[in-house]
């Protein structure tokens, strides 16, 4: 199971690489996109563990048994929960009036983000 500081600081850096993403490969530049999208990327991932920890579930742990994309069931969960919080936070907030295709893509990249990070980094 992941201590707190584990989850903070895998949130962290999946906040950084989702406005890194957004912001080179989207080419967004909105401060407030930039904040929301951080914050989502911290908030999907957080929410994830806890409910990880409250249940004791352990065995969403497994690495899947590929080299190169070693993503387990606990890394797919931080990147849905990202991609929801992402949607939602966007979608009501900065990105309410942009067409549903340039929401997606930034709430898109902002869930690789941390899945990324979920996978090769903590």
């Amino acid at each position: 199971m992941l201590p707190w500081g584990v989850i903070a600081y895998g949130a962290a850096l999946s906040a950084l690489l989702a406005v890194l993403l957004v912001a080179l490969i989207g080419r967004e530049r909105s401060p407030g996109v930039l904040l929301t999208t951080a914050a989502g990327a911290i908030a999907g991932p957080v929410a994830w563990n806890a409910i990880l920890r409250a249940t004791a579930a352990n065995q969403f742990f497994v690495d899947a048994p590929i080299p190169v994309f070693p993503v387990s069931w606990q890394d797919t969960g931080s990147g849905v929960f990202t991609l929801a919080a992402l949607a939602v936070l966007l979608g009501l907030g900065p990105l309410r009036t942009e067409p549903g295709r340039r929401l997606a893509l930034v709430a898109l990249l902002g869930c690789l983000g941390a899945l990324l990070v979920d996978i090769y980094l903590y």
